[in-house]
């Protein structure tokens, strides 16, 4: 089996154009409770927004589609692709790109973040059949990279041969753990084209992902960032995103460029689980529990680069304020683009965000 950085093929910036966005259809009473309506409003108004600017593909079950072709845009494709939940940044293959502008996806080991060890569920064979399943579908040509354990939201790339990852997460024992931190760089950069990995230490606060990159740091442009910050000292968030600033600080990239840092407050107060929220779940045996009072891993760094906007999430409640700061902040970031803010509490809810329930097909060839 070739390797996609002998091939010629790298992962693009999420920046860069796009031809369209994967999206799955939630309907897990886990993530998205026994009424998934409201979660799958959010979803809608993020993919109506999303198929004015690009294609616009959602993986739909036998039982869901009816109401996916109800709620979404006409133009939008439906796969009837089978899944167990709805994150496509960690299912959906990853796509890669060579000079003639020819795309590629690459097959992940999925297993639910953490496996035997800590995984989110036990059943997720038909997660790690996505990849492959969507690429059959597009007809993209695949790389089989198995048995290597990751998800799209542990990576985030500039394009020009420099990775973003978080030591928390890629480190984990439930992911590779036969491999050393120097083992799993040189499978990244052969993998993705890239030349260099910056590790990040941390990522958000009680992210259950195992602090994914996507969540605290992200490239907006070459040789620049956005990372989520915190100044409040009695925040464990405050320590966490302090270590990664110090390590940004010190870095270059895979072409010796310092890094521009931009810093992205996390919301202002913390986003816990209510009564409320509770009572609209069933969990499944061996799937992790939400509880009263626990705080969801907010943060709005988890937006999402579309064809000409921007996709922020919002929070609402006490955190308006926060909320227009961070569509003020990644305005100034991305002049160029819309930013268009989205009330994501319900897709929080879930355990993720925008940026965790999309991922970017590259504009190309296939």
């Amino acid at each position: 089996m070739s390797i996609p950085k002998q091939d010629g093929f790298f992962m693009p910036a999420e920046y860069a154009p796009h031809h369209g966005t994967i999206l799955v259809w939630p309907e897990r009473p886990g993530s998205w409770g026994n009424d998934p309506t409201p979660a799958r409003k959010a979803f809608a108004e993020i993919i109506t927004h999303l198929a004015k600017h690009e294609a616009v593909y959602v993986l739909v079950s036998a039982t869901t589609k009816a109401t996916a072709q109800q709620m979404l845009p006409h133009t939008v494709h439906l796969l009837e692709i089978h899944t167990d939940d709805a994150w496509a940044r960690d299912i959906a293959p990853t796509f890669v790109i060579d000079s003639t502008g020819a795309v590629r996806g690459i097959d992940w080991a999925f297993n639910a973040w953490g496996g035997a060890v800590d995984g989110l569920y036990t059943d997720y064979q038909n997660d790690d059949a996505a990849a492959s399943s969507i690429c059959r579908a597009l007809q993209i040509p695949c790389y089989d990279a198995h048995p290597f354990v990751l998800e799209g939201g542990a990576i985030h790339s500039d394009g020009e041969g420099t990775l973003l990852v978080t030591e928390a997460c890629l480190l984990s024992k439930g992911r590779n753990p036969h491999m050393t931190k120097a083992q799993i760089t040189q499978q990244l950069c052969r993998y993705l084209g890239a030349e260099k990995v910056i590790w990040l230490p941390h990522g958000i606060y009680q992210d259950e992902t195992n602090e994914h990159i996507d969540n605290v740091c992200a490239f907006v442009a070459p040789a620049e960032v956005v990372l989520a910050w915190c100044d409040d000292e009695s925040d464990p968030q405050y320590a966490m995103s302090t270590a990664d600033l110090q390590v940004l600080e010190q870095s270059t990239d895979a072409r010796g460029r310092t890094l521009k840092i931009h810093k992205l407050p996390v919301p202002k107060h913390s986003v816990c689980i209510t009564e409320e929220d509770l009572q609209g779940y069933s969990f499944a045996e061996g799937e992790a529990v939400r509880v009263l009072g626990e705080r969801l891993a907010a943060s709005y760094v988890n937006f999402y680069f579309a064809n000409d906007c921007l996709l922020v999430p919002q929070f609402g409640g006490e955190n308006r304020a926060s909320d227009a700061q961070a569509c003020r902040i990644l305005q100034e970031v991305a002049p160029d683009r819309q930013v268009i803010p989205i009330d994501a509490r319900e897709i929080l809810l879930g355990g993720g965000n925008i940026h965790c329930i999309t991922q970017q097909i590259p504009k190309g060839v296939f």
